[in-house]
């Protein structure tokens, strides 16, 4: 277990300690989307649905779940965010939507969960906004696609 960070020596979890690491500007997007029925996407992509806005809303709630990631991910750091985007791209050809969230910080450790959590909820807010219409609807291909700073360097995803 020595090269999963998250364990120490006897493998009981722990918080890394980040302390001595250098601070550096970090940045970190990633995607997922979620499929429909092409009604729900009409509704959503019209702005009629009864609920409102809900790319609006689910952009709030991608970028205040960011901000919440690490009272949900248990060994996550608290992190001073310095920026969080989140996009959407209505692909009716295949009855999806696409979500992106960019998140930023200046600091020792990096933004990966925060992005992942901005994409997570905002795809779960679509979901609970049109679930009474469509309850089938998937959500997958969540991934980190980019992330730069920190020692690690650079990563380029799919």
């Amino acid at each position: 277990m020595s090269d999963l960070t998250h364990f120490n020596a006897q493998g009981e979890a722990h918080m890394v300690d980040v302390g001595r690491k250098d601070h550096s500007h970090r940045v970190a997007i990633a995607a997922g989307e979620i499929t429909m029925l092409a009604s729900t996407l009409e509704l959503i992509s019209s702005g009629s649905h009864k609920k409102g806005d809900v790319l609006g809303v689910a952009r709030l709630a991608g970028i205040m779940g960011a901000k919440r990631t690490a009272d949900l991910v248990p060994l996550c750091h608290p992190i001073g965010l310095t920026k969080v985007a989140v996009d959407f791209e209505v692909d009716s050809a295949n009855n999806r939507v696409l979500c992106k969230a960019r998140t930023e910080c200046n600091g020792q450790t990096g933004v990966e969960m925060e992005a992942l959590t901005a994409v997570q909820v905002s795809l779960l807010t679509i979901y609970d906004m049109c679930k009474a219409v469509d309850k089938g609807m998937v959500m997958g291909a969540i991934r980190l696609t980019e992330k730069r700073g920190g020692k690690s360097g650079h990563f380029l995803g799919s």
